[in-house]
């Protein structure tokens, strides 16, 4: 594996680009967010199962399975206008999802966004990449920071917007999307982005090198998402659904999202750059220690200590996300947009086998029990961290 120190450092870190690039995060996040907080009432209105609904989740990521080729693609062109475009297409078709007629409809429009979401998430890293400099780990934790904001402040947004307007009215966030994405235009049209790949032709063999160069990264990675994942997608598809059958109103059930993901923010943006600090080993390792132990509080907590676990749980939960974007960058060197995309591909699958699998546990057993084997599962973590080499 190669060092941070071979990251090209064309520039100095700029941080207005940086920050940039964050809020478009930020927008288009907020519109991705909208899915979990009116679940039941989707579930209500179409009368949905657990699987069913979580089938959902799946459908928003379905353009996962796209990412490598659309990193590659990423790699050859200039990767800004998949990021420029891509809020005004998420924040159109999320505005319009309670206007669903039909839950088949719902599935359309899921695989419009999510192929959406892949060409803003894939290569939007790269640019960071370039904008950051050295300081890698910290130009992610910005990046990420956006992202986890987003989530925090999604459910309150669209269950504010149901309030004012309805459901019919969501249309009206639409214009907002669209000022991201002229923003972006407007500050990174004229940012010097070079593609670093090589000039194999596009496809297999190309995706075929980048397998065989990063295999071994790539392994770890793979266990290091699923103790990410079967906690973080679990939370942020359910949490609503399993606070709101507990008894929780809808708007508590949806600030508690708020507050798991605004924890989440701040874990991101302190991670990565602690993660410069004490090396992306050591951090992971924490985070890989004390996701499981808290997911195990939150199960046992109620009333007054739900919340300030779920503080817990959040800053520990999404805050491994700036440390692997950061070591994707740090050894793809020639493929970095193409790596990017197979390791978020690993995220779909890993997720989404996830999600499924609770849904269908959870109508089996019921949720609380389902909860209790994620935080089982995310143990993997542990000795997928352990792999990682010490330098």
């Amino acid at each position: 594996m190669s060092t941070r120190g071979e990251i090209a450092k064309e520039s100095k870190f700029q941080l207005g680009n940086v920050v940039t690039i964050a809020i478009g995060h930020l927008i288009h996040d907020i519109y991705s967010a909208f899915l979990a907080p009116i679940l039941p009432l989707l579930i209500r209105k179409f009368g949905l199962s657990y699987t069913m609904a979580g089938m959902l989740t799946v459908f928003q990521n379905m353009a996962s399975l796209l990412n490598p080729f659309i990193g590659v693609l990423a790699d050859r062109i200039s990767v800004r206008y998949m990021v420029i475009a891509a809020p005004t297409v998420t924040a159109t078709v999320m505005s319009l999802l309670p206007l669903s007629p039909s839950y088949t409809f719902l599935v359309v429009m899921l695989l419009i966004t999510s192929l959406s979401a892949a060409c803003w998430h894939v290569p939007a890293p790269v640019i960071i990449r370039h904008v950051a400099a050295a300081r890698l780990g910290t130009g992610m934790s910005f990046f990420m920071m956006g992202g986890e904001l987003a989530r925090s402040l999604g459910p309150i947004i669209i269950l504010g917007a149901i309030s004012l307007w309805g459901m019919e009215g969501t249309y009206r966030m639409i214009p907002f999307g669209v000022a991201a994405s002229l923003l972006l235009f407007f500050k990174l049209k004229n940012v010097p982005i070079r593609s670093t790949g090589h000039s194999q032709s596009f496809g297999k063999v190309r995706l075929t090198q980048v397998f065989i160069r990063l295999r071994a990264l790539f392994l770890i990675m793979t266990g290091i998402t699923f103790a990410r994942t079967i906690i973080s997608r679990t939370l942020n598809s359910f949490l609503p659904t399993y606070l709101t059958e507990k008894g929780s109103s809808l708007w508590l059930s949806g600030i508690s999202l708020s507050v798991l993901e605004l924890a989440g923010a701040v874990g991101v943006f302190a991670a990565g750059a602690i993660s410069d600090r004490i090396g992306r080993r050591r951090m992971l390792l924490i985070i890989m220690t004390g996701t499981p132990i808290l997911m195990t509080l939150f199960l046992l907590s109620s009333g007054f200590w739900l919340l300030p676990v779920l503080v817990l749980l959040g800053f520990f939960t999404f805050s491994s996300t700036p440390i692997t974007l950061a070591l994707i960058q740090e050894n793809a060197q020639d493929y970095p947009a193409a790596a990017n995309g197979i390791v978020m591909s690993l995220n779909f699958f890993i997720g989404s086998l996830a999600v499924v699998i609770i849904g269908m546990l959870s109508d089996l057993m019921g949720m609380e029990r389902a909860y209790w084997l994620c935080a089982l599962m995310s143990l993997i973590g542990i000795p997928s961290v352990l792999m990682l080499p010490k330098d």
